[in-house]
Order: structure tokens, then sequence, then C-alpha cells
């Protein structure tokens, strides 16, 4: 079973290393983007050429988005993938942000393609740093269970751990719904220009949506559907 590991925080990111210190043991193969590209959506290349630089035998780094560099494994370098693994993003990616996340956009392309995947991404309280040991451990624990369990024809895995410190209690894994409330909007202006300045821990948290259950200190994963872009009701404690 080979692993085709990306992210949209490129394939240098800690977050790359710690994905695949979470799939130790594992058939993986990296297909990344070459640069950082948080935010860049379901974006798609399609007038201008990808370079694609092998740097191993399993390991590629591709001047394109997310979502291309899943085409591009999934047609030409591992046809025969069985998943696609997004992550660990340096940040949140719930409730609405599946539609800006380029780390949820790289398995949203592979369900599309009727290849199952996970995207996984790692809350920031604050904008605190990420401690990628604990990272590392809860990413280990959820993939190794999720593998075990594709999700249903047409849909995928979002999952969200949350800001935890050293010798915090142990985070209960809940099966929730994403929510569907937007982003704080706030702008700073100077002259002519806006600087977006909309805090990410002041969105809203309707009770037992992805942003609830995180920002509880719980690890939200969601099952989201390609065909309405919303998720498959279901609600459950101890994946």
């Amino acid at each position: 079973m080979t692993l085709i590991l990306t992210n949209d925080d490129g394939i240098d990111a800690p977050g790359m290393a710690a994905l695949c210190e979470a799939l130790d043991g594992r058939a993986i193969a990296i297909a990344a983007p070459r640069d950082e590209l948080s935010g860049c959506g379901h974006q798609v290349t399609t007038r201008n050429p990808i370079h694609v630089d092998r740097r191993s035998s399993t390991s590629w780094a591709i001047a394109g988005t997310p979502a291309d560099c899943t085409r591009i494994a999934l047609s030409h370098l591992y046809p025969e993938a069985s998943w696609v693994i997004s992550g660990i993003n340096s940040g949140g990616n719930m409730g609405v942000d599946i539609y800006i996340s380029g780390t949820v956009a790289a398995v949203r392309e592979a369900a599309f393609h009727g290849v199952p995947g996970i995207a996984i991404s790692q809350y920031r309280q604050g904008g605190r740093p990420v401690n990628w040991e604990i990272t590392t451990h809860w990413a280990s624990r959820i993939l190794a269970d999720l593998l075990d369990r594709p999700p249903e024809p047409g849909c995928f895995w979002n999952v969200n751990l949350p800001y935890l410190e050293p010798g915090d209690r142990e985070p209960e894994i809940v099966l929730c719904e994403n929510s569907s409330q937007p982003l704080p909007i706030d702008y700073h202006i100077e002259g002519d220009y806006f600087h977006y300045c909309g805090r990410y821990g002041d969105r809203p948290r309707e009770i037992g949506t992805d942003v609830d259950v995180c920002f509880s200190g719980n690890i939200a994963i969601t099952q989201l559907s390609v065909r309405t872009l919303d998720n498959k009701p279901q609600r459950d404690r101890g994946a």
C-alpha cells in the first residue's frame, strides 16, 4: 500500500517531516509543492508548464499547487497509490477553511479520482508555535486508525488536532460536523491598503462542530464529500 504525502506548506516544511515520522514503517512517497502555498485553495495549473524535481527515489518537489501535486502523482508518478495524505499543516483547517485550504484541496482532488485521502492540520492557539513532538504522536494514532477505515466513496477525512501543552489531559477523538460559519472579517486600513487582521480564534463556535471540538482541546474528525462539499452527518466519540 503506497501512500502519497503532500501539503501546502512546502516539501521542506516541518509538518512534512512530522507526517513522515507519524507514518514510520509504511510505504510512502512524497509529491509536495516546492514552495509554501498556504491558502491557495483548489487552484490548478493548466496554462504553464510545471517543473518536477526528483529529489530521491520516493521524493518529488513540484513547482505547482497541492492539487497539481496530487494530479501529477496519481496520473504519472504513482498511479496505483492507495491513499493521499496531506499535512501536517501548521494551523487549523476547520469549517469553511475547506474552501480556502490547499491542504484540504490536495485530498479533495484525490477523491475526485476515486482515491481516499486524509488532510491533517495542527491548530495553533493564538498563533503559538507547534510542538511537533506532540503533534506527531497524535497524528500517528489518528492515521493508524483512519487508514484502516477508508471514507465512503467520493469522500475524504479532515482532521484537526487541538493545541496541546506537555502534561495536558489526553484529548478525546470526536467524529463531528464541520462548521458552516465564516471566518472573522476585519481589516486595518492604511490609505488605499486593506490589511487583514481578523483573529482565527474569534470565529464562531457552533456546538458540536469541528471548530468547537478542536477549540475545546479535542481532536476533530470530519468526513467531507466532493459531491456537496459538506460533511456526512455523524457524531461519535472514541474513533
